[in-house]
């Protein structure tokens, strides 16, 4: 995944009603009415939030006779993920290595 597209995910996924109409996706496609309807926000606001999210590559929209139905698009959350567990897996080495080198230094400190 390209790192400007990494960016348009994460930074979509920084806000918490884009999570909320990611998670209401999760069930199934949906209008965009019927994904605002939770919201207590206007009209204007959640079609902001749906153009981030389309943008970032989560979402999709198609006409459907005179509704326009948002669906889920998953690669980007999988190529994301894919991107943390990479991270993870450096990040816990180095965890790993602090912790025998505190480990080393107590006992260091212990023999004196």
């Amino acid at each position: 995944m390209a790192i400007a597209t990494l960016d348009l995910v994460f930074s979509a996924l920084a806000d918490a009603t884009r999570r909320g109409i990611l998670s209401r996706l999760r069930e199934g496609s949906a209008t965009a009415r019927e994904l605002a309807e939770p919201f207590m926000m206007s009209w204007s606001a959640v079609s902001q939030h749906l153009k981030v999210l389309e943008r970032a590559g989560l979402i999709s929209r198609t006409a459907r006779a005179q509704w326009r139905v948002v669906s889920l698009c998953t690669q980007p959350l999988d190529d994301a993920a894919q991107w943390i567990d990479v991270h993870r897996k450096d990040w816990n080495e180095r965890f790993d290595l602090l912790e025998e080198r505190l480990d080393t230094l107590e006992k260091e400190e212990g023999g004196d």
